[in-house]
């Protein structure tokens, strides 16, 4: 039997696991790295279920191109043929800036380098993103300007040096499980824990506070905290005044947010105001921990730039134990921002519209480079559906599933000339495609993933892929070769030497560099140590900048026609649009069907009882599901997890977006209900 270390697939903690598998190249199972910083000999449900998948029947094992309106196997010379002149044959057509590529979190650091210097320099557009743009685009905003970096300040090792957590928006027990553990760990060991959400999470039976706040008031929950810091002279005034600046703006913003008015925006009691105010400004140290409870909002980014005056007021920053913790999603998300697949930056957030930046990129790649921000993928989706967009490559993402307001996906996907789909398995996204390309997944494939503290590790190849299937890369190298672009990478270790040398946060990060625990980011040259905590000095641009937010009502909430708000999530067992753990049988077994929770007294006034099929509606379409009743959904409240095609939580999202992030409200919308 082999065991093979490489990187789970799953979220952004970064977990290590041995892949096991036997002498004719089958896996047998996973074993956690018991001297991993992260795992600590530990994983959680979908961890140790991480092999399941990888051999599954319906796996992808020959490009597929429609005809005849159905898809149909071809040799890999006719597709990669084909895909590169239907791409090329648009941007002569209607221009470079109509296509779009969409990358991926699920892949590596050098794929989705390699994908971001196909759009740019292979067929000359800016028109690339990834899913990040669903969930932590307006992290990336709303950091950058108070900080100048978008990550997490933090590493998960300072959940043992804090005395306080504070969690907002964030179900970390079920979708980041270990980091999750680590915050019950500093609880027993004697932290204070605030729990803000207003559905009664696992966490929140270990707080010391639950907020059950309403969804889309973080803003004035915020605000009025630190109202009342300040009306408590509990602020970090050193901090203040040595390491920040626009202070005085900040503190006239907050007039308003008085203990009463914020009751009355949030269902909060006062009381429970100043409690908060008062335990987070008592700690020496506290930690901010958040994910897309604060950031997918018609105003996430506003919601960021609260969390960060809330941590520069007290100082919370730059010191174990302290900072701004946004956890991310996927396991390559950090990775795939980081490497540019954006539509305003090169790798290392490098702008697009910098003369000598592009310079640089120019000399690296021996072409001319586009200067002009691209399309963020939300926007793109909507191009697509009014004519504006005609051609499309998608990456290992799922827009079908995952996006908001799907009939909006689907008209937009169904109305491109051509659309590719490099993936697994066939999705729902697959079955529209004109052309198909079967990947190799992260057990067949090497490769680089940055975690959510930013930790670069390696990925390693287990096993070969299925039929005719390939890495990514190898899929990509391919296409830059038909652009004439230099693209002879023997592996993804040069690909990695490439990015290195045109990416400063990565200038000392290499692949023999990395055979221990990785190293965390910035790491400027071969002999840096990486970086742990960020901001220890200043912060990347100098002094924290307080950026005051008014309180803004989410974009729709429920009226007469449609009196409950919808909340989406995920649970425990399954992950994203569920193409890989549906296809797992034990975590299957857990979660086969498609539910949506429903308060007892909600229940009861619409005559429904526990498992009952019924039919869910927004102002954008419909869904039939089982009924869960529950007291973890408030009333008025409703939640359903995205996971599920045949009761998909998108069908009934909004697209309206956050107007700097691009980011849709996924986290309220108005439905009613009807029984079936």
């Amino acid at each position: 039997m082999k065991a093979t270390l490489t990187t789970c697939p799953y979220c952004g903690t970064g977990c290590n696991f041995y892949l096991l598998s036997d002498a004719q190249g089958g896996l047998l199972g996973v074993e956690p790295a018991g001297h991993h910083p992260t795992t600590r000999g530990q994983l959680c449900i979908k961890g140790w279920n991480a092999h399941a998948f990888v051999d599954h029947p319906e796996r992808l094992k020959t490009p597929l191109i429609r005809k005849n309106d159905s898809l149909q196997p071809t040799d890999w010379q006719t597709a990669l043929d084909l895909l590169h002149a239907k791409l090329s044959g648009i941007a002569r057509k209607h221009g470079p800036d109509s296509l779009m590529f969409l990358s991926s979190a699920k892949v590596s650091n050098e794929e989705n380098y390699l994908l971001m210097k196909l759009a740019r320099a292979g067929y000359g557009t800016n028109n690339i993103d990834h899913c990040a743009r669903l969930c932590h685009s307006s992290t990336v905003t709303g950091l950058v300007e108070t900080l100048g970096s978008g990550a997490m300040t933090n590493s998960l090792s300072c959940f043992e040096e804090t005395d306080l957590i504070f969690v907002i928006g964030s179900n970390t027990t079920e979708q980041h499980p270990l980091i999750g553990s680590r915050i019950l760990q500093a609880v027993q060991r004697g932290a204070r824990l605030i729990v803000a959400d207003s559905r009664k999470i696992r966490l929140s039976r270990h707080a010391d506070l639950h907020l059950r706040h309403q969804n889309g008031s973080d803003v004035a929950l915020l605000n009025g905290m630190m109202r009342q810091i300040l009306q408590d002279g509990l602020e970090d005034r050193a901090f203040i005044e040595g390491r920040t600046e626009n202070f005085a703006e900040l503190q006239q913003s907050l007039d308003p947010f008085t203990p009463d008015q914020v009751a009355h925006i949030t269902g909060l009691q006062s009381g429970q105001i100043i409690d908060a105010s008062r335990l987070f400004a008592g700690a020496d140290k506290a930690m901010l921990v958040y994910a897309m409870g604060i950031t997918q909002h018609s105003h996430g980014v506003d919601n960021v730039r609260a969390v960060s005056n809330l941590a520069l007021l007290t100082g919370n920053l730059g010191r174990p134990g302290t900072g701004i913790n946004p956890l991310r999603g996927q396991n390559n998300v950090q990775g795939a921002c980081d490497m540019g697949a954006l539509p305003d930056v090169f790798s290392g957030y490098q702008q697009v519209a910098d003369p000598l930046v592009r310079q640089k990129f120019s000399c690296a790649w021996g072409v001319k480079l586009p200067g002009t921000q691209g399309l963020m993928s939300t926007h793109a989706i909507e191009a697509a559906a009014e004519g504006r967009l005609h051609g499309m490559l998608i990456l290992g993402e799922n827009p079908m599933i995952s996006d908001a307001n799907q009939a909006l996906v689907r008209k937009g996907l169904e109305a491109l000339e051509f659309l590719a789909v490099i993936d697994i398995f066939p999705t729902e996204t697959v079955q529209l495609a004109d052309l198909v390309l079967p990947a190799a997944c992260y057990a067949e494939r090497e490769g680089t993933y940055t975690s959510t503290e930013r930790r670069v590790q390696r990925g390693r190849k287990a096993v070969d892929p299925p039929g005719e299937a390939r890495a990514d890369w190898q899929i990509l190298r391919a296409l830059l070769q038909r652009c004439g672009l230099p693209g002879d990478y023997a592996d993804p270790a040069e690909i990695m030497t490439e990015i290195a040398s045109l990416t400063p946060s990565y200038g000392g990060i290499s692949y023999p560099r990395l055979e221990g625990e990785g190293l965390q980011w910035p790491c400027p040259d071969g002999a840096h140590p990486g970086t742990p905590i960020l901001h220890r000095e200043q912060c990347t641009r100098g002094k924290g900048r307080f950026s005051p937010v008014a309180y803004r009502p989410s974009m729709e909430l429920p009226d007469a026609d449609y009196p409950l708000l919808l909340n989406t999530g995920r649970t425990n067992v399954h992950w994203h649009t569920g193409s890989m753990t549906r296809r797992s049988h034990l975590l299957d077994r857990e979660e086969r069907q498609a539910f949506v929770e429903i308060n007892p007294e909600d229940a009861t006034r619409h005559q429904l009882s526990d498992r009952q099929q019924l039919r869910i509606s927004s102002r954008r379409g419909s869904i039939t599901l089982a009924v869960r009743l529950t007291d973890r959904v408030p009333p008025g409240q409703v939640f359903i997890p995205f996971h599920f095609a045949e009761g998909a939580a998108n069908a009934l999202t909004n697209n309206i977006l956050d107007p700097e992030s691009g980011i849709p409200e996924f986290k309220v919308c108005a439905v009613r209900i009807e029984p079936c």
